[in-house]
């Protein structure tokens, strides 16, 4: 099968790491893959892993991890691409671009199943969405969802908010996201010798105000935690300038910016006991399930499906507004308790094992290629023998 995936290599974010771990699979069963992408750094679309495929690259004016502005002339390279490729579907990982709202058109004309990966963070079941920003995004992608064939979700959460919009059931997908367990696993790890820790916990994402990561700083400074054990900030982001000179090293705070080794991201995991989430919103935080798969205690709020993947005793769930005196409470218990951590740890690599592994992910996503396809197909035939008794 060909699959034309329209989604984005730059800036770092979840919507990167789904586009290039999906696409790997995809390639490693068979699948003939075209890349489409918002680039104009030819050295961007080659690290980190990306897959060996053909590339289109999409201009644009501005792009950042949340949103992507492109040029005018981006509609007119993506038609023609797409007209000259014939892939069997478009797989669109939406950008938050206005790009998103013409796409149905231009696959209708050139007569291509579309489908989407819808991203965008919220608060979780029975909270209201944080800012307005996240529920104006499901606002305004509803009505236009309609004219994909469909769009995968990751949870039914989700799924429940689109229904509320007028989105119907049968076009909502959900396929959680999953990673390779093979390769995200327990293992051996040198980087406690490295940092002089007998304890390690790490946080692992952007340094964004949604993610919440004051209140983990305050809390962490409040528990008045050992010399031995180490907090690892791992990614970046618009706060680092302003959080970093306030939470340094003289509390065990370390800033290790953006990695894009993986192998460096792994022995991070490895080594570590506790990987802590505090976010506001979320959709499926890829970094909590690598941290689960790697067998660390995880601490995650109650937001996007976060708290789902945590339930019935895979993590800790905490309470999005008291973050700061629930970790206050919770990271010396973890510090002083290392059965506690090896036993969550247990847990929620187990968690990880049924339900959130890359290949039942692109099982369900090729079982949802091909569900597509052949309801395109037959609604051909159908069309066909209509006007033939015309």
């Amino acid at each position: 099968m060909h699959i034309a995936w329209i989604g984005k290599k730059s800036p770092f974010c979840g919507n990167v790491t789904y586009s290039r771990e999906v696409t790997n699979a995809l390639l490693d069963r068979g699948n003939q893959v075209s890349f489409l992408h918002f680039t104009q750094e030819e050295e961007e679309a080659k690290r980190d892993n990306w897959p060996d495929c053909p590339e289109v690259p999409l201009p644009f004016l501005y792009k950042s991890q949340v949103y992507t502005i492109p040029t005018l002339g981006a509609t007119k390279v993506l038609t023609q691409s797409l007209r000259e490729l014939k892939p069997d579907l478009v797989h669109a990982s939406l950008t938050l671009s206005p790009l998103d709202f013409i796409l149905p058109e231009i696959c209708e004309e050139l007569n291509l199943p579309l489908i989407a990966t819808f991203h965008t963070p919220y608060a979780g079941k029975g909270a209201k969405l944080v800012s307005g920003t996240q529920l104006l995004a499901y606002q305004l992608y509803a009505p236009f969802l309609i004219n994909y064939d469909r769009v995968i979700v990751f949870s039914e959460v989700q799924r429940e908010l689109f229904a509320k919009m007028g989105l119907t059931a049968d076009k909502v997908a959900v396929i959680p996201n999953g990673v390779d367990v093979e390769k995200y696993s327990p293992g051996t790890s040198r980087i406690k010798q490295e940092f002089h820790a007998e304890r390690l916990f790490v946080y692992q994402g952007r340094i964004a105000a949604e993610k919440n990561i004051e209140a983990l700083l305050r809390a962490w400074k409040q528990a008045d935690m050992k010399p031995s054990s180490k907090l690892l900030m791992v990614g970046d982001g618009p706060l680092t300038a302003s959080l970093r000179p306030f939470y340094s090293a003289e509390f065990g705070i370390y800033w290790l910016g953006y990695i894009a080794d993986e192998n460096r991201r792994l022995e991070i995991l490895r080594g570590s006991d506790v990987f802590v989430l505090p976010s506001l919103v979320e959709g499926l935080s890829i970094s909590l399930l690598e941290a689960m798969a790697c067998g660390l205690a995880c601490l995650a709020t109650n937001v996007g499906a976060d708290g789902e993947v945590l339930e019935n005793g895979a993590g800790v769930v905490l309470t999005p507004r008291r973050v700061t005196s629930q970790l206050s409470t919770l990271l010396p218990l973890f510090q002083d308790h290392p059965e506690l951590t090896i036993l969550l740890g247990q847990k929620a690599r187990q968690r990880v094992l049924e339900r959130y592994t890359l290949s039942q992910n692109i099982d369900r996503l090729e079982q949802l290629y091909d569900s597509v396809l052949s309801q395109r197909q037959s609604s051909k035939i159908f069309s066909s023998k209509f006007r033939a008794r015309l």
